[in-house]
């Protein structure tokens, strides 16, 4: 395959992994109503560690890790798994799904930031403009227009301050991959840094006793579980990997503003809300942000 074939590829699994944490945030809200978020997070990621182990048994890339490969993997278990889902679930308590859309579409700006200081990533004018437009759209998205209400109401609760962290916390993330994805293959760290993750949260899951949760959950709790488990558990965290294996940080952080917009989309499906103009004209500055960002010019050599 040759490199452009490559970054096109990682440009789609991308995209497609985006779309599909756009409407885990929906899924989330509501699994949430029912039970506790340590429980949604324990359940979620057993699923998707299951999925992700059979996969990788499949691929052959079970093999035990080294001690200082298995830290590592801990580490970013902890940060990409139980600390940053923990952070959302909880803010999804009292955040509306689409502030915290918005909220998470922050995480690209801290991603261009810690790329450029600690991995020395190069930007240029081109993938500057294109967070600044992709930014605009998505203030346009949440905002359905009334851009300068949003940003005067600003976190106005408890949710709000999480879900912050989660962006911040989400980049950090993202940024100490980095460097672990040009050692290993994405489905060896995927499946281990969820298996880890998921371990650490079974110390909070069965040291409260939450497993009795369980028996609360409706049919439609149920569907959204599963549907956080399946797709954005393994195989959205797959595609994301693959993408930051091939991509820049900064480039892949690009993509994280698409998740408004499908959160939008999603809620008009599913919860009947109203799409306006400023959800379409917004939706289409992203785009073009987020070609801005992947042009080909702006693909600078690391």
């Amino acid at each position: 395959m040759t490199k452009d074939s490559l970054k096109f590829t990682a440009q789609l699994k991308l995209f497609a992994a985006i779309a599909i944490w756009g409407g885990s945030f929906i899924a989330t809200k509501i699994a949430v109503s029912e039970v506790s978020p340590v429980t949604v997070v324990w359940l979620r990621f057993l699923i998707g560690t299951l999925i992700l182990g059979l996969y990788a048994w499949h691929r052959n890339e079970l093999r035990i890790p080294s001690v200082k490969d298995g830290l590592e993997f801990l580490l970013l278990g902890f940060l990409g798994i139980t600390l940053h889902q923990w952070l959302q679930s909880s803010g999804l308590v009292t955040s509306e799904a689409s502030t915290t859309s918005w909220i998470v579409s922050t995480s690209p700006v801290f991603m261009v930031i810690l790329a450029w200081l600690f991995l020395k990533e190069k930007l240029n004018p081109s993938i500057i403009l294109g967070i600044v437009v992709a930014t605009f759209g998505t203030l346009l998205v949440v905002s359905k227009g009334d851009v300068e209400g949003l940003i005067t109401r600003g976190f106005s609760n408890r949710g709000d301050v999480l879900i912050l962290i989660s962006a911040i916390n989400w980049a950090v993330y993202s940024i100490l991959s980095r460097p672990a994805l040009q050692r290993h293959s994405s489905i060896k760290i995927t499946f281990y840094v969820s298996f880890f993750g998921w371990l650490l949260t079974c110390v909070q899951f069965f040291a409260g006793a939450y497993w009795s949760e369980c028996n609360q959950l409706s049919a439609s709790g149920w569907v959204s579980i599963i549907f956080l488990g399946i797709f954005c558990s393994a195989i959205s965290y797959i595609f994301y990997n693959d993408g930051l294996q091939v991509l820049p940080a900064s480039q892949v952080g690009a993509f994280l503003y698409l998740e408004p917009l499908v959160t939008t989309l999603v809620a008009a499906f599913l919860l009947r809300e109203q799409i306006v103009l400023a959800t379409l004209a917004g939706g289409a500055f992203i785009l073009l942000g987020l070609w801005l960002v992947n042009r080909r010019d702006a693909l600078l050599p690391e």
